[in-house]
């Protein structure tokens, strides 16, 4: 939605500050709802142990740290601040993708998004900034937008925000409600990312977002896609769209990048876009 064509990434989000292992362990405990006695015996370690772990009566070893957070099923950035706090150096790298060891990521980035047109592909942060995208969707952001520029780099503003992508979201509700549960879902996985509260903050200081939304739904399961329906010179157009992650990474730059490819949803937004492709809409 944002035009950023072609790969240009530098580091994602400023690394954590160092904060004591103990504050850092009993905050994801209560996150992941784990009891003191829960944690040690996920680990493997005595209860008395962890007790004085978080009071800063001993220290971890580097192993016990590592297990803790597999335990608490810790991201790479906070593993790494999990790691300083208990005065060891960060195991998880965070290059950018610029950085000549992760050429090979980059041109499978590049070939993702080529290979996607003539519909639109993105690259997304973990907080849901537009890092990158292909040309299909600056052709498409421009002709749905009808000249007007996009007044965010952020994926859920552009959506939330009136003076945005918003207007010409037929379904709006339905894909906010949607954008919303994944924000939810980024938070029940990483309780401590103060970035993504702030975030779903923002979301509810646009207008006619419902109060409701502001709990995260857990009963009924969602449809397994959203189509998005847009309103366009050329009828609505409609797409779903698929998220693509590197599978287990070790580099923290891409444990926290996505990979959204969009897909026309019909004949006619298939052949829109084709016909955009070739420049014969006008």
């Amino acid at each position: 939605m944002a035009p950023h064509e072609g790969i240009a990434i530098a580091t994602l989000t400023a690394p954590l500050s160092h904060s004591p292992i103990g504050a850092l362990l009993r905050e994801w405990r209560a996150a992941r709802r784990l009891s003191q006695l829960d944690l040690a015996l996920e680990t493997g370690i005595s209860t008395r142990h962890l007790s004085c772990v978080e009071t800063g009566k001993a220290r971890a070893s580097r192993d016990t740290v590592s297990r803790l957070a597999d335990a608490l099923g810790m991201p790479l950035r906070e593993r790494n601040a999990l790691l300083r706090a208990a005065g060891f150096a960060a195991m998880h790298p965070e290059r950018s993708l610029a950085a000549p060891a992760l050429d090979r990521v980059r041109q499978a980035v590049d070939l993702i998004l080529a290979h996607q047109e003539p519909y639109p592909a993105f690259v997304i942060s973990r907080h849901w900034d537009v890092l990158a995208t292909n040309a299909a969707a600056v052709r498409v952001g421009q002709m749905l937008m009808e000249g007007r520029p996009g007044r965010h780099v952020n994926l859920l503003h552009q959506i939330f925000d009136p003076e945005d992508f918003r207007p010409v979201i037929a379904n709006w509700h339905e894909v906010a409600a949607r954008f919303i549960r994944h924000v939810h879902d980024d938070l029940a996985a990483n309780p401590t990312d103060r970035r993504t509260q702030q975030l779903l903050d923002e979301m509810f200081a646009y207008p006619d977002v419902p109060a409701r939304w502001r709990e995260r739904e857990l009963g009924d399961e969602p449809s397994p896609i959203v189509t998005f329906t847009f309103r366009s010179k050329f009828g609505e157009l409609r797409f779903f769209e698929t998220f693509t992650t590197f599978a287990a990474p070790y580099d923290v730059t891409l444990d926290e990048i996505r990979i959204d490819c969009t897909f026309p949803a019909d004949d006619h937004t298939a052949a829109v876009c084709a016909e955009l492709a070739a420049g014969e809409a006008a």
